[in-house]
């Protein structure tokens, strides 16, 4: 964002409607205000017959958005009483589940950096494209938090574990796997995006990817799928990490060692998450889990100690609280899925 521009460019070209997330400097991050840009954008445009495409890229060269604003929430966990993220995390899940629900075609432009915050406004759209530049991941374990804006919805819907493996470790994945785990659909090189974007002015979305979508590079994940479907299908992170460096393949051990980096709290909660995510059937209902854990993780040391040594300090040494899975217990995890009472996200079907 320079000078007196918006951090999210809404503008018009024949007949797509783009949004444009335009915080470069932060790598295009989400705040509240961007969120209620875009929303009001979506509102207009729904009922607005000229418009038939949304597209939504990212200014800059380096990705899409890599996330919420973490500083901000950081602060609010540190200093405030989490009331401010909060009504965030409310607007922003309400605004994925209204982007999986939308009538028009809803254009996600994956490329180049792309995670957390930046997956739920781009991987919940009937259009995702990627490229070769794309690196998609949920990291929150690695900064004390749990995957959220659906992302717990999204991940276990991959074949066998290969979510579970991408939500404990925080991953990244280029454009073949993401395809493979179904947070992509389309693979179009990044040279040919402007070309893309010029053709969605006058044509339908499937004719102007008829002649720009090619065959995506092969990721890495489908290989590995006979050692992660059998470690990640275990019932606990101690017994994933006991198959891991039990199962002799150097990938396995390397993961087992990225396991062990993330938060003892943050990984058992994350596990706990997907395994009941893929009980709760809808979008919407997954939701509601993620914003009652959300509410809760932001309280947890964790959360503001791995931000600091991820994000602010950038030592890469978080001094976890507890510091070994073994003293986090089930209820430490179970209290994360508490209701929240007159706090409740309350997101159902019926009101989309």
């Amino acid at each position: 964002m320079t000078g007196g521009e918006p951090p999210v460019l809404v503008r018009r070209e024949g007949r797509a409607g783009h949004l444009v997330l335009n915080r470069p400097r932060a790598l295009n991050a989400l705040n509240h205000d961007m969120v209620v840009r875009i929303d009001r954008a979506l509102t207009a445009w729904e009922h607005d017959d000229t418009v038939e495409t949304v597209v939504i890229s990212g200014a800059g060269e380096r990705g899409l958005c890599a996330g919420g604003d973490i500083r901000a929430v950081h602060d609010d966990a540190r200093d405030g009483d989490g009331t401010a993220s909060a009504e965030f995390w409310r607007d922003e899940y309400h605004l994925n589940a209204r982007i999986a629900r939308y009538p028009k075609p809803y254009v996600a432009v994956m490329d180049g950096i792309v995670m957390g915050g930046g997956v739920g406004i781009s991987a919940h759209g009937g259009v995702r494209i990627v490229t070769e530049r794309s690196r998609i991941a949920m990291p929150e374990t690695g900064i004390g938090f749990v995957p959220d804006v659906g992302g717990t919805y999204l991940l276990p819907r991959a074949p066998g574990e290969l979510g579970t493996r991408l939500a404990l470790t925080g991953e990244h994945i280029g454009a073949g796997d993401a395809l493979l785990c179904g947070l992509a659909d389309h693979y179009v090189p990044s040279p040919a995006l402007p070309a893309l974007l010029a053709d969605l002015a006058t044509r339908p979305v499937r004719d102007a990817l008829a002649d720009h979508a090619r065959p995506a590079p092969q990721g890495e994940l489908a290989a590995q799928r006979p050692w992660i479907d059998t470690c990640f299908a275990a019932d606990t992170v101690e017994e994933i990490l006991g198959r891991l460096f039990d199962h002799g393949d150097p990938a396995a051990k390397e993961t087992a060692e990225t396991l062990l980096g993330t938060s003892p709290t943050a990984v058992k909660v994350t596990l706990a998450a997907v395994r009941r995510a893929r009980e709760l059937g809808s979008l919407e209902a997954v939701l509601n889990q993620e914003y009652r854990v959300s509410c809760v993780a932001m309280g947890n040391p964790d959360f503001v100690e791995g931000v600091r040594a991820q994000v602010i300090d950038k030592d890469r040494r978080p001094r976890w609280s507890p510091r070994t899975l073994a003293e986090v217990s089930d209820a430490d995890v179970e209290r994360h899925f508490v209701p929240l009472g007159e706090r409740e996200l309350g997101l159902g079907e019926s009101a989309l």
